[in-house]
């Protein structure tokens, strides 16, 4: 082969790193709340079409032509009642979280942007919208990249250093966002339960990857249909993790979105999610940063 292969099959292999969380935790736990609503493909936009995926319907995720007013206001519920209910479900019991938040769905709800800041939750860009960035231009992905950074510093008083695309990013994101500057890490990766470290142009960078597997996308996708179902997995991922950590400590991310946990039936899996794993000793509830930051410091790039 004239070049080498561009993905890493290995990784830590059978011996990974400890990662020596704070108080030597087995675990070290982050929920997401992604914040997409208002931000979505929509015919005010001017994308010619509603976006419908991850809400009560089984549309496609191409949208229907021509604008859809119901799966419109179910975003709606997201970001008027669904993000309230679950903050509030984080500030009762004094939980910290990490919101992977679209700067535009933001400007467009500045008591949520508030909210967020006031409870001390770090905001991971999520994009200037919701939006395939991988599908973007190279150069439309730039301008997005720097929009979106610019409008949260002004919504949420400080730039993101984080930085996770919709679903993958496209050949150039993780250049881009080198390029463009501070940020110490991507969550743009499903294959490990650690950070690492990658090379961009000869410049150290950090992975923190994220799960599709303990997120509530399932409900969206026909996987799960009721509370039991998503605390079953969550509770059953947690349990495995939680015994491996007295050796191996890993991470886990429970992925969160605002139309879908946000609804009573499913938020009472979230309040038995953040009951049980608040029984256990030994484990670090903690944002994304915290993550970022303590490997950056512990395991700094060699």
């Amino acid at each position: 082969m004239d070049s080498p292969y561009p993905r890493d099959m290995v990784g830590y292999g059978g011996a990974p790193p400890d990662p020596a969380w704070p108080s030597q935790a087995r675990l070290a736990v982050n929920f997401v709340l992604n914040y997409e609503e208002g931000s979505e493909y929509s015919v005010p936009d001017g994308d010619g079409f509603s976006e419908a995926s991850l809400t009560e319907t089984a549309s496609a995720d191409s949208g229907t032509q021509g604008r859809d007013l119901a799966a419109e206001s179910m975003f709606e519920y997201g970001s008027r009642v669904g993000f309230w209910r679950i903050l509030r479900l984080f500030r009762e019991r004094g939980l910290p979280a990490t919101a992977f938040a679209c700067a535009l769905a933001l400007e467009r709800n500045p008591p949520a942007a508030a909210a967020l800041a006031e409870a001390g939750f770090d905001v991971c860009c999520h994009g200037w919208r919701w939006v395939k960035h991988y599908s973007l231009s190279e150069a439309d992905e730039r301008r997005d990249i720097a929009r979106a950074v610019a409008s949260l510093r002004t919504t949420t008083g400080e730039r993101p250093v984080g930085w996770y695309c919709r679903y993958g990013p496209s050949l150039n994101t993780r250049r881009l966002l080198v390029e463009e500057g501070g940020f110490l890490y991507d969550s743009d990766a499903y294959n490990d339960e650690l950070p690492y470290w990658v090379r961009v142009g000869g410049t150290p960078h950090l992975v923190v990857p994220y799960s599709l597997g303990p997120n509530d996308v399932k409900f969206a996708r026909g996987s799960w249909s009721t509370a039991e179902d998503f605390f079953a997995y969550v509770r059953d991922g947690f349990d495995v993790l939680y015994r491996e950590g007295k050796t191996q400590p890993k991470m886990m991310s429970v992925g969160l979105h605002m139309r879908l946990t946000g609804h009573p039936s499913r938020a009472a899996a979230l309040e038995r999610i953040l009951d049980y794993v608040q029984r256990f000793p030994d484990v670090w509830i903690c944002r994304r940063i915290d993550i970022a930051r303590h490997w950056a410091r512990v395991h700094p790039y060699p």
